[in-house]
């Protein structure tokens, strides 16, 4: 029986909740399916942070590096520990370690969610870069506290991570409808931006199959309120996938549908997966948290793994759940009936 090493890290706040649910189901899944999961949890948060001045210890890194993945399941807690501090001191730093430098979130309307918008059928995945560009954390501050201090964040853009993040993409859009939209800001960003369009073009002509569009950052907003079926496969910038997906878990009902993984895709290390709905500090351990993000990631994370047919199914017992209307609101069901929900459709497919 295939056993596959899991190191969790539920984090703060919400994430311990939706961590907890997740792997109820994920465990439920691996039994009928005939695999184990053998999950480490590492309790490194801001919590860890105000008792040992670090988000995670000195050797995190090296801890983490023999798991087949990472389940990480939140992280902040803003009114003790900055966001800056956090997320520089833990999800930042595991991306990077593991060249984690596909960051994948697909946005699509669960069966009996009514999102905000009128537009249905949707189905985009969007494919953000992951470890460099405007999160490469190159700069400094200088007369700090003085009225000549100075403050500069330099984006690092190497031809290494768009080619790669660019050819990530097309292989995506081959493998979906056949369409990839590149996104720029490259009218008013002319050295960065120009040189993603400029490897675009190169990277386009190994896949002739794939049809290919370039759009400003802005004009991609408005597009994705306006006609989001239209599109395909989204490949972005840090930045610029970090703000597109967002919104992309607006349009699909909020942040409590958001999964993503992140991805080495030569598997040199170890993938991570998690919900991108943050910690929510107020509603942590009240039962309120909407886990079907949490469990969306999870089943990435059972495809990554090489157990599709899991995945298949787990995503299938959400779709279930919420076509009967559970968890398609905030507050119309908690946690603990959101799992069992997934639970039961889960068990109903066997």
């Amino acid at each position: 029986m295939t056993a596959h090493k899991i190191a969790l890290i539920p984090g703060d706040g919400i994430g311990v909740d939706v961590t907890d649910a997740t792997m109820q189901v994920l465990d439920a899944a691996a039994a009928r399916f005939g695999f184990t999961l053998e999950p480490t949890r590492f309790d490194w948060s801001c919590e860890t942070y105000l008792e040992t001045g670090r988000m995670m210890p000195e050797d995190g890194i090296e801890q983490l590096r023999p798991f087949d993945a990472i389940y990480l399941g939140a992280v902040g807690w803003p009114a003790t520990v900055p966001d800056s501090v956090s997320l520089h001191g833990l999800l930042l730093p595991i991306r990077k370690a593991f060249d984690q430098y596909a960051n994948i979130r697909p946005h699509r309307l669960l069966p009996g969610v009514e999102g905000p918008l009128r537009a249905e059928g949707f189905d985009i995945l969007c494919i953000r870069e992951n470890t460099e560009g405007e999160y490469s954390g190159a700069g400094g501050r200088v007369h700090q506290g003085k009225g000549n201090e100075v403050a500069v964040e330099t984006a690092i853009f190497t031809r290494k991570g768009v080619e790669r993040i660019l050819r990530f993409g097309f292989e995506q859009a081959r493998a979906r409808r056949g369409h990839l939209t590149s996104v720029t800001k490259s009218n008013a960003q002319k050295y960065s931006m120009v040189f993603w369009d400029e490897v675009t073009r190169e990277i386009a002509a190994e896949f002739p199959d794939v049809t290919v569009s370039h759009m400003h950052i802005d004009a991609m907003a408005a597009k994705m309120v306006m006609a989001p079926q239209d599109l395909d496969v989204i490949v972005a910038s840090n930045l610029f996938g970090d703000i597109l997906t967002d919104l992309g878990a607006a349009i699909q009902g909020g942040l409590g549908f958001a999964a993503s993984a992140n991805i080495c895709p030569d598997r040199s290390g170890p993938s991570m997966f998690e919900p991108v709905h943050g910690s929510a500090p107020d509603i942590a351990g009240r039962n309120l948290a909407n886990p079907i993000a949490a469990i969306w990631s999870g089943a990435m994370m059972l495809e990554h793994l090489g157990e599709k047919p899991a995945a298949d199914a787990v995503l299938a017992a959400i779709e279930s759940a919420t076509a009967r209307g559970i968890g398609i609101r905030p507050g119309l069901h908690g946690t603990d009936a959101i799992t069992a929900a997934v639970l039961a459709a889960l068990e109903e497919q066997a």
